[in-house]
């Protein structure tokens, strides 16, 4: 188990930051000749090493192990190059995106990465169409071509000024023809990528170690040798670690109670520094439409009448994340309150009425699903809190079930939960992604859901302006047909928590836009 020694003077710090997208630059680094590794505890592991089969918790590890044309240095809004020299659309409809990629990139085994490597990387994505996977986004990709060896050409099929976006998320993750079929997913263990660490070895819901790729060539400066990523299912044993000097920061997973207790500890002896910032991750729930209840619109009006929000967010978590109204959080343009707006304070009354309209009398039987170990152990509780919810109004009878989130998420792709909870984390930062991934035959819920004027008109319209500030007409009445339809029901928009030993630097500066953790910003102090 790893040690280090401390430093005997135990000083408590709180970092708080207005955003995760900037560096304040509170904490300094002074070298990446460090002691060993940097630990890192969270509560979210991967489902997959597979790029064309994630389009959720596993981009975490993605990011630091393989590479995309695209990504965000520090500080960065909008994607810049990182294995790409240059990238830019080459027409003025937004339909033609070239890039030409930096000289020499190699894989980690040492092949070339070349352009016929990103096309196949984005080809076996949509050719192996992993339900709920990653080729969900590339609906405007109509082909990909490599006419030279540093050259890939996009093509899309529709205006697209979200594509530069689409091919920073690490869903687009560039891999080693030889080591990744090009129709199916690749079986041995282990990753070939060309990102800034390579994978020393991994077990599965352990820990991930990862040690610095020799042969990388992008635009991240490492500011360490090697990470650990410990892998928890409850966030208490993630603290605990925290506190005993197993790990060195935590990411994802902090509970509620643990924030509030690391806010109140300003003035005492404590070696752990709190650093907060604004999220734009949100909480929801997911109607099946085609379980014999959650598929009435009805049913799912009276579940959006009665709960209460505002007591989820205060009861369960303290008020450490904000009730939210709609499927886009504050903070992005096109943010609207829509289900505060129709439905109002939470009503018993109203939502029986909506019930015995429609020829309902009878408590109504619901089955919620939550997963045990991607969110926090604030999930269960959130979970009785809905149940006590709706069971108080005497209109529902609710069964809760869970499982962890590997198996979970084979479950809701298979359509086997009426109702279930997710939580969202943006590929990026634009209003887009909080509605196009829900929406269609193929989504990121493995659930279909035609909302045809949604991917018909306003998206397509929406996607014609590259000016985003230009779009918020189509975003606002996009949000209220999701209040219509009730198919998704958003409960809470989160805050962005990283508790940190107060010898490690670099934390509030390793958040990208994603909220993903950039974990070559990490470094630990070598002097005070």
């Amino acid at each position: 188990m790893f040690n280090r020694k401390r430093c005997l003077r135990r000083v408590a710090a709180i970092a708080s930051i207005s955003s995760l997208l900037t560096g304040c630059g509170i904490l300094s680094s002074d070298s990446a000749d460090d002691e060993g590794p940097i630990v890192v505890g969270t509560t979210s592991s991967p489902s997959t090493l597979d790029p064309a089969a994630s389009w959720d918790s596993s981009w975490e590890l993605f990011r630091n192990i393989y590479q995309t044309l695209l990504s965000y240095p520090v500080g960065a809004t909008t994607p810049q190059p990182d294995a790409a020299e240059s990238c830019e659309f080459s027409d003025t409809s937004n339909q033609v995106f070239r890039c030409e990629l930096r000289e020499g990139l190699k894989f980690s085994d040492g092949s070339t990465l070349d352009a016929k490597a990103v096309k196949h990387s984005i080809d076996r994505i949509r050719q192996i169409n992993v339900n709920g996977g990653p080729a969900g986004l590339l609906g405007s990709l109509e082909r990909v071509q490599a006419p030279s060896e540093r050259e890939v050409v996009f093509y899309l099929n529709k205006p697209d000024a979200t594509f530069p976006f689409v091919l920073a998320t690490p869903a687009m993750s560039i891999v080693d023809p030889d080591a990744y079929p090009a129709d199916a997913l690749r079986e041995e263990s282990g990753i070939v990528g060309s990102g800034p660490y390579t994978l020393q070895s991994y077990e599965e819901g352990e820990k991930a170690e990862l040690a610095r790729n020799g042969r990388y060539k992008g635009y991240a400066e490492r500011k360490n040798n090697a990470v650990t990523i410990r892998y928890f299912q409850d966030s208490g044993a993630m603290v605990k670690a925290l506190r005993d000097d197993q790990i060195d920061l935590t990411y994802r997973g902090l509970a509620a109670g643990d924030v509030i207790e690391f806010q109140g500890r300003v003035s005492k002896e404590e070696e752990i520094q709190l650093i907060e910032g604004s999220g734009t991750d949100i909480n929801y729930l997911v109607f099946n439409p085609k379980d014999p209840w959650a598929g009435k619109k009805e049913v799912r009006q009276a579940v959006a009448q009665v709960i209460d929000r505002a007591a989820i967010a205060h009861k369960v978590y303290r008020d450490t994340v904000d009730p939210l109204y709609s499927m886009v959080p504050k903070g992005l343009t096109g943010h609207t309150t829509g289900f505060f707006d129709d439905y109002g304070d939470p009503s018993v009354d109203k939502a029986r009425e909506i019930l015995t309209d429609a020829g309902i009398t009878e408590p109504v039987p619901l089955t919620l699903w939550y997963t045990t170990d991607r969110y926090g152990s604030e999930t269960a509780l959130e979970f009785k809190e809905l149940e006590r919810q709706l069971e108080a109004s005497k209109l529902f009878e609710v069964t809760l079930k869970s499982r962890p989130w590997k198996t979970y998420v084979e479950g809701y792709q298979k359509g086997q939960y009426p109702v279930f909870g997710r939580g969202w984390f943006p590929d990026f930062p634009d209003a887009d992604n909080f509605i196009a991934p829900f929406v269609g035959k193929q989504n990121a819920l493995g659930t279909p859901y035609e909302a045809t004027r949604i991917t018909n008109d306003l998206l397509p319209s929406s996607r014609r302006e590259s000016d985003r500030g230009n779009v918020v007409k189509q975003f606002k009445e996009a949000q209220q047909i999701l209040v219509d339809d009730v198919r998704l029901l958003p409960l809470w928009q989160g805050r962005q928590y990283v508790a940190a030993s107060r010898d490690v630097s670099g934390a509030e500066r390793a958040l990208d836009p994603s909220t993903i953790m950039m974990l070559w910003q990490l470094s630990r102090k070598t002097s005070w």
